[in-house]
């Protein structure tokens, strides 16, 4: 199996709404979804353990900043088309960074709401959000309104960012192949099948990172009690 029949699309859309209302922390829905999506379409599932595994044997992602280092500054279009830097982000307090693979994706959608869900926490830390993506404004936009989030999400065209920070992979000829029911080019403006490995920065107000989250495997994300913990050691450090 190549790609995804209506039937199983409609199986996988069924699953995540099952995922996205259980109780359970950020994590335990992203592997609920990973476990229902590898029974409708297990050649993907079984793609992902491969692509995961020769990642980890390349160190992806390990170099990227680590707690300690400055985070590098960035200038990138929000889904309105105005630029967003991070020196500005930060004069109001530390911002949490976070890269995520596209309006697509049913574990960034999931990994979205659940920060959505805690934005008043972090506000009142007085803390920030801003995504990451390197999808073209129109797809920024829905990944907006899709998710409710209040916090800009912003266009990294071509992973230049992404690629900066030694985040942006190749998926590979395999996974193309499963993914061709997504219409990638239409989304990245591109047809080069990259995208960032998820990846969470907490960078304080001074620009240096406090904590980070990388894993070449995009099913596991930063929990949102970590995210909650570093933003508030972060703010204390003002």
């Amino acid at each position: 199996m190549t790609s995804l029949s209506p039937a199983d699309a409609e199986r996988l859309r069924a699953a995540f709404q099952r995922c996205r209302d259980m109780d359970g922390t950020l994590n335990e829905q992203l592997r609920a979804y990973a476990d229902a999506s590898r029974e409708v379409f297990p050649a993907y599932g079984e793609a992902v353990d491969r692509l995961v595994a020769r990642l980890g044997g390349n160190g992806g992602g390990e170099t990227a900043p680590r707690p300690g280092d400055p985070m590098p500054p960035f200038m990138l279009p929000d889904e309105s088309g105005r630029l967003v830097t991070l020196p500005t982000l930060l004069e109001d307090g530390p911002v949490a960074v976070m890269f995520f693979r596209g309006h697509w994706c049913p574990y960034c959608r999931l990994n979205v709401r659940a920060v959505v869900q805690a934005l008043d926490r972090i506000e009142a830390m007085g803390a920030r959000i801003v995504a990451i993506v390197p999808e073209t404004q129109e797809y920024t936009r829905q990944l907006k309104v899709d998710s409710a989030a209040p916090f800009p999400i912003l266009t990294d065209l071509d992973n230049g960012y992404a690629l900066s920070l030694n985040l942006a992979i190749w998926l590979g000829a395999e996974i193309q192949n499963l993914l061709s029911y997504q219409d990638m080019a239409k989304f990245h403006g591109n047809d080069g099948w990259m995208l960032p490995i998820p990846a969470v920065f907490v960078v304080g107000r001074d620009g240096i990172v406090k904590a980070r989250f990388v894993d070449p495997d995009f099913r596991k994300r930063m929990e949102i009690d970590d995210l909650l913990a570093a933003l508030e050691s972060a703010s204390a450090d003002r």
